[in-house]
């Protein structure tokens, strides 16, 4: 059974922008997938469907073999933990705070209103903290970390929620190159200890060849590519960077200097 099974999606938006056309994709469990693409292929609309955040116009989307809908929402949506580009912390509260917001999934509405959380709560935000490497941040605002380090409370976050699925939607593209490579090297990690399912959306071609088992390129809300790092050829990046109507696109460029 795969873990995401994407069955003709499609994404209209009111003011008639088609963000996705067809989408057709099989995510099997314990992957590293990356989908790959220029700014507008529709990257993150895929994710925020495939986690309930958008509702796809055509198609349906299967998470653990369970079709996303209203009625599971809330229950599909605790196996399937996002992280974010922005990192959407709250800055004002505490670390550890933070990251046990991944907790709020597993408790009642009242507890996730006032932000009740149990001992076993806390020890589960420590075990995600010691996993990033910042247990002695635990009470640190959150605002006083660098961006690499607010970017691992994401990650911690989204460990505590005890996913089956994480999904990160461009999750260094606010880093500087080294910090994005503690980041991508992080969600491998993860990804080789706990099995857990990993999708993630990047511009970078050298990130996405170093650690994807698998990429998915999109161009203009379509699938033009799918295959190994291997097989991501100087053709199959021209596919997936090359915008119609431009002659030249910088984009392009970029992508091909790592051909």
């Amino acid at each position: 059974m795969s873990a995401i099974s994407i069955q003709s999606v499609s994404k209209r938006f009111p003011n008639g922008c088609e963000a996705l056309m067809g989408i057709n994709a099989e995510i099997q469990p314990g992957s590293f997938t990356v989908v790959l693409g220029p700014s507008g292929a529709g990257k993150s609309t895929l994710l925020r469907v495939l986690n309930g955040l958008e509702a796809s116009t055509d198609g349906s989307v299967r998470i653990g073999g369970e079709t996303l809908g209203k009625g599971n929402l809330r229950k599909l949506r605790a196996s399937v933990a996002m992280v974010f580009q922005q990192f959407n912390l709250v800055d004002r509260l505490s670390v550890v705070t933070n990251v046990l917001t991944g907790r709020l999934a597993h408790r009642s509405w009242v507890g996730s209103l006032f932000y009740l959380f149990r001992t076993e709560d806390m020890e589960v935000a420590r075990q995600a903290l010691a996993r990033v490497g910042l247990t002695d941040k635990a009470w640190s605002r959150a605002d006083k970390l660098s961006g690499g380090q607010q970017q691992r409370v994401g990650i911690a976050r989204a460990l505590a929620q005890r996913p089956k699925v994480i999904l990160a939607d461009e999750p260094v593209a606010s880093l500087d190159p080294v910090a994005s490579e503690e980041i991508m090297a992080l969600l491998r990690e993860i990804r080789d200890r706990d099995g857990i399912t990993v999708v993630v959306n990047l511009h970078q071609v050298d990130l996405a060849r170093r650690f994807a088992d698998r990429i998915i390129g999109m161009n203009g809300g379509r699938v033009v590519f799918d295959g190994t790092p291997a097989e991501l050829s100087p053709q199959a990046l021209r596919t997936i960077y090359q915008r119609e109507g431009m002659e030249h696109d910088n984009s392009l460029d970029l992508a091909l200097a790592y051909a």
